[in-house]
């Protein structure tokens, strides 16, 4: 019996020439990552285990992007402990200060994480490397300090479901909007514990950031991890970003899925997540009049170059509308200065936005735009709990690059084509 991708690669760490679901393995881990918020509990748990060693200084990552620059003294506590930890071990890939990025796109562009891999890391949206061809998942702050100490984890093999994805994305149109619509066909429990596998001709038409969005939000849907199998662009993305060899996987023919979902693209239109659920989505057209107090363009999900890209081809020329606040957090350095340099910054200062350094602060409503009681915001986030992004009387909806833009200059949740003479970059 053939097997999937995902079972392909916990195979090969596992040491067996095959797995199925519901079988539990030990297995051998390529990445061990946490951040600010998690790593120092694992760190304390290393050390309460009689840790002396970790398992391999290339192979455990550790990144402030939570709460840097630090917002108040406990933050600073927070990193420091990394940073000593770090210091102390020798790490390879220790990133804070002008060289940390929001960890889930710093790790792909950097090369550290790679097709075939088995990452694990002390945060849910961990499931963002399964974009590249690797198994990737979230683990608590106690597994993470085994992996760092053992170099290995067990695990239980999921089952997997196949998305196929047929046509071709309209026009504003992203790997966002086709996420959200699929966690709002399934709800957010209808991938409990399973792969989420994307395959179909339609995958040839997104971009490694349409890819790297989708599976950063599998987990918005209950799922261990989300995959797709390495291709064209997935090779002209990492060939010249690789840090070490990789392998890619892809499913077998007679592979054995618990669900298939397929879903034609081409009928899609811009998704907006409703409060207080990701799964609470409609459709923009059926969205309605909602005025809004602040749009925030960033976070894992869509801080790529890409999406300030997009932005900023809305938002040159215009302003964002009275009494409305807009923030720009461009996710990595790298992506920052290429930013700078191609003059979105200027697009965005002009239009009266506010642009901060890399970090994942106003995401989960930690600092650089946390909301007040009665306040709406749209977001390119990926989470829109009772909370999340500061009060709980506060609202957020979750929406593309495009539609945060054209909300900014409007003022209530808005579609790009509402605005006139749209510019592009």
């Amino acid at each position: 019996m053939g097997m999937t991708i995902t079972e392909k690669i916990l195979a090969a760490h596992a040491g067996r020439e095959e797995v199925h679901p519901g079988m539990l393995i030990n297995a051998r881990v390529d990445i061990a990552l946490g951040h600010d918020v998690t790593a120092p509990i694992a760190i304390e748990e290393f050390r309460k285990a009689g840790g002396r060693k970790v398992f391999d200084r290339r192979k455990v990552v550790l990144v402030a992007d939570h709460f840097t620059p630090n917002k108040d003294i406990k933050s600073a506590q927070q990193v420091k402990i990394m940073r000593d930890f770090a210091r102390e071990h020798r790490l390879d890939h220790y990133y804070e200060g002008g060289k940390a990025g929001i960890c889930h796109v710093l790790l792909p562009e950097q090369g550290i994480a790679l097709p075939g891999d088995l990452i694990v890391g002390a945060d849910s949206h961990t499931c963002t490397y399964g974009a590249l061809g690797a198994f990737a998942t979230g683990v608590g702050s106690t597994d993470l300090a085994a992996a760092m100490l053992t170099g290995e984890l067990w695990f239980r093999t999921p089952e997997s479901m196949k998305i196929v994805l047929t046509g071709k994305p309209p026009k504003w149109v992203s790997g966002k909007d086709i996420i959200l619509y699929i966690i709002g066909r399934i709800g957010v429990d209808g991938a409990a514990y399973r792969a989420m596998e994307f395959t179909g001709a339609a995958v040839a038409e997104l971009s490694m950031a349409d890819r790297l969005a989708m599976a950063n939000m599998v987990v918005e849907a209950g799922a261990k991890n989300g995959i797709f199998a390495p291709d064209a662009v997935t090779e002209d993305y990492v060939k010249y970003r690789a840090e070490r060899d990789y392998l890619g996987w892809a499913s077998d023919p007679d592979a054995r899925y618990a669900s298939v979902l397929e879903i034609d693209v081409s009928e899609i239109e811009p998704q907006v997540a409703f409060p207080h659920l990701p799964s609470n989505v409609k459709g923009l057209s059926k969205v309605g009049s909602i005025k809004i107090d602040q749009v925030f363009i960033g976070s894992c999900t869509n801080g790529r170059l890409e999406d300030l890209r997009l932005a900023a081809g809305l938002l040159r020329g215009r302003e964002v509308a009275p009494f409305v606040r807009l923030i720009v957090i461009p996710a990595t350095p790298e992506i920052y200065r290429t930013a700078m340099a191609e003059g979105l910054f200027d697009i965005f200062l002009d239009a009266g936005a506010v642009i901060s350094p890399p970090t994942c602060g106003a995401c989960l409503g930690g600092h650089m735009g946390v909301l007040a009681d009665g306040e709406r915001a749209v977001a390119t986030t990926n989470r829109n709990f009772v909370g999340r992004m500061g009060h709980p009387g506060s609202e957020v909806y979750l929406a593309n690059p495009a539609v945060a833009a054209a909300s900014a200059i409007l003022g209530r949740i808005a579609g790009p084509d509402e605005l006139k003479g749209v510019h592009k970059l």
